[in-house]
């Protein structure tokens, strides 16, 4: 397989799928990570939280822990949208890589970027026969997110704390809440389906 994984920030797939994306490449399979935005983050006063180096070097520093292949369009933070400039540049990799697999976001997540990202994946990846949505964060929305495939990832789980513990600022500036919701949230997904951790996702399509 082919596979790209789509998130808007530094750490939306880590968090969302990278258990499964390890299990790809362990699988043999090309595994490519193109995260949109620079991620860097300022709170409301304009401090500076996050800069977008740091985000840049935690973000290499995890693709390089799952063995995937990372592509960064440094759109600016919170200023994703769906544009056909966007969907056209993502349609440009699935085809240059021969992509048949895509993760990306939940259509119906609060966040505008994550959100916006979703639409543009899937009108650029419409033709590719396998389309996964997971989750990133814990916010609620009017929507219920209607997981219904899920990925045994309890052999790899040590790893994927490996991979989020590589987003270190992000880490400290939410308290690890995060990381602790994750953690929780695979255990609880693996007990619905037998298993000791699950990453769980919303299928578009899926070609066996």
């Amino acid at each position: 397989m082919n596979v790209l994984a789509v998130g808007a920030h530094y750490d939306d797939v880590e968090l969302g799928c990278s258990g499964t994306l390890i299990k790809h490449v362990l699988g043999g399979d090309n595994v490519t990570m193109l995260v949109i935005t620079k991620s860097d983050y300022k709170n409301p006063s304009g401090e500076v939280i996050r800069d977008s180096d740091i985000a840049c070097r935690e973000g290499e520093k995890a693709a390089k822990l799952i063995g995937a292949e990372l592509i960064n369009l440094s759109y600016d933070t919170f200023m994703v949208t769906n544009d056909e400039d966007l969907t056209k540049t993502i349609n440009g990799y699935i085809n240059k890589l021969n992509i048949d697999t895509i993760y990306t976001h939940w259509i119906n997540d609060l966040h505008r970027d994550h959100h916006n990202t979703s639409k543009c994946v899937l009108m650029a990846g419409r033709h590719a026969p396998r389309f996964l949505m997971y989750r990133s964060n814990f916010y609620d929305t009017e929507k219920v997110f209607r997981g219904n495939l899920y990925s045994d990832i309890s052999m790899v789980i040590d790893k994927k704390r490996e991979v989020i513990k590589a987003h270190e600022s992000e880490l400290d500036r939410v308290k690890y809440r995060w990381f602790d919701f994750f953690d929780r949230q695979h255990k609880n997904d693996g007990m619905k389906i037998g298993v000791e951790y699950a990453e769980c996702f919303e299928v578009v399509r899926y070609l066996i």
